[in-house]
């Protein structure tokens, strides 16, 4: 492959350019109806061996090394107004086996925030304020947000979940050991399914709701690999 390719370039490289020992080099103008069809096959060769990820493959995507202005940011939290705490709390804690960080009650503004994440609460320090900066510390944690009455008002009909119209968010994912067997947890557990993993085209992953109707992507390692190889 790469030899064709080479050989492609010189004849290229004849027809661009007449050589002479005692003259410079003279262009020679060609149609680019008539360029070799072989230099378009080195051409993308080339290119179909540069990454997806690559910016020649993303426009807008910034190419160089990141601002040092963005030194030790991270991805810290995600947030989800919910309607009744007690039901949230429980679903974040016993289903998916989070841990409550760190709670924060507003009481001029009526709102209460409950951090949730897999960091071990145990590490947390005991003096309230230092609790708050190392919650803030941690990544990927769910900020659930609770404006107070929302559980005992009777006309309240619940958040947009952002999975229909008009659509906008899509949804959270966790990452488990073993994807069926997650799943048939939550069955037992009365979780409400949006995708089994033994459903549709994507076999392996699944889609679960939270109790205010949130959309939880559920996979494991292996699934994810199988399940995009063909799109990778």
């Amino acid at each position: 492959m790469a030899s064709s390719s080479l050989i492609s370039f010189s004849s290229l490289s004849h027809s661009l350019f007449r050589f002479s020992t005692k003259t410079p080099l003279t262009p020679i103008p060609i149609s680019l109806s008539n360029k070799p069809k072989k230099l378009t096959f080195f051409c993308s060769s080339m290119a179909s061996e540069v990454p997806k990820e690559s910016p020649l493959n993303n426009p807008g995507l910034h190419g160089e090394e990141p601002d040092e202005a963005t030194k030790g940011y991270f991805m810290q939290q995600t947030m989800f107004r919910i309607k009744d705490p007690k039901i949230s709390l429980d679903f974040y804690s016993r289903v998916l086996g989070m841990s409550l960080l760190k709670r924060l009650d507003f009481s001029d503004m009526k709102f209460s925030l409950y951090f949730m994440g897999y960091e071990n609460p145990a590490a947390a320090p005991s003096n309230p304020t230092e609790r708050t900066v190392w919650t803030f510390g941690q990544k990927a944690t769910i900020e659930l947000t609770h404006n107070w009455g929302t559980e005992n008002d009777p006309d309240f009909k619940g958040y947009h979940n952002g999975n229909s119209e008009p659509r906008g968010f899509g949804h959270i994912g966790i990452t488990v050991g073993d994807v069926y067997k997650a799943c048939e947890r939550f069955e037992r557990l009365g979780v409400e399914f949006v995708k089994k993993p033994s459903d549709g085209k994507m076999q392996g992953i699944a889609f679960i709701k939270d109790p205010d109707g949130y959309w939880i992507e559920i996979f494991d390692l292996k699934a994810i690999g199988s399940v995009t190889s063909g799109a990778a």
